[in-house]
């Protein structure tokens, strides 16, 4: 039993009994960590504000025996404040939240991954001031934290006969494109297919760094679909964002 620091990401939160809350953090040295939040829902609690989903913060925990740690401190970092401000924006930030909560392990240290949860709300909410619409940054990190997991497409030639030619669909059980003589599973526009290459060999700056582009839906329905295929579940968040 021991108190310890670290800075983390607030991924989720349910109520517990008539005052407090299970918290869901991805942390930078201690992985996915999920805590008690005592008497954070009283209007008095010190620091209920500051353990709301998407906020980045400075928290000190208290590790028992059990499961769940015990949160006794919190200091905000960062509340993405703009992304909060719109129904739509915020269904976008949730969707990266709720993709780390899917893959993340318990206890399991991934600072890789951390940084990327952060980095990516930043750059979220940087792209959304700056261009007004973020579908391409949610999709980038859907296939970059495949990549991470060792899930990353095969994008260069045909996954059943290897033609790099012709290639027009992707299916999610191979986890690759097919050729128009192998194709079966979605259909996949040349667009889509050069942006998840770009997105996935170090050019995503120049990607995000472009204007709206007509396939950046098309990019994020797939990348929704092969992350959702690998949870084998749907992401609540991006069913919210179907209907905003």
């Amino acid at each position: 039993m021991s108190l310890y620091r670290d800075q983390a990401v607030v991924l989720r939160t349910w109520k517990l009994g008539e005052a407090d809350r299970i918290v869901s953090l991805h942390t930078h040295d201690n992985g996915k960590v999920r805590a008690v939040a005592k008497g954070i829902r009283r209007t008095k609690s010190k620091f209920g504000s500051r353990l709301e989903p998407l906020s980045h913060v400075s928290v000190q925990l208290y590790r028992g025996r059990g499961d769940l740690d015990t949160i006794t401190q919190v200091e905000t970092i960062s509340r993405f404040g703009s992304l909060r401000d719109h129904p739509e924006r915020f269904a976008r930030a949730e969707a990266l939240l709720e993709a780390v909560e899917g893959v993340a392990q318990d206890r399991e240290p991934d600072r890789a991954l951390h940084v990327m949860l952060v980095k990516a709300l930043a750059t979220l909410e940087l792209h959304t001031l700056e261009k007004g619409e973020s579908g391409l940054v949610v999709a980038a990190f859907f296939l970059k934290l495949l990549a991470h997991e060792g899930l990353q497409p095969q994008l260069d030639a045909c996954y059943r006969c290897g033609s790099p030619e012709a290639l027009v669909a992707f299916d999610l059980d191979e986890g690759g494109v097919l050729c128009r003589q192998c194709r079966r599973g979605r259909p996949i526009s040349q667009g889509a297919l050069e942006l998840m290459r770009r997105t996935l060999s170090g050019g995503l700056g120049s990607v995000l760094a472009e204007d709206s582009t007509p396939v950046a839906a098309e990019l994020l329905a797939l990348s929704t679909a092969l992350l959702e295929h690998h949870l084998e579940r749907r992401l609540r968040s991006i069913a919210v964002l179907d209907q905003t």
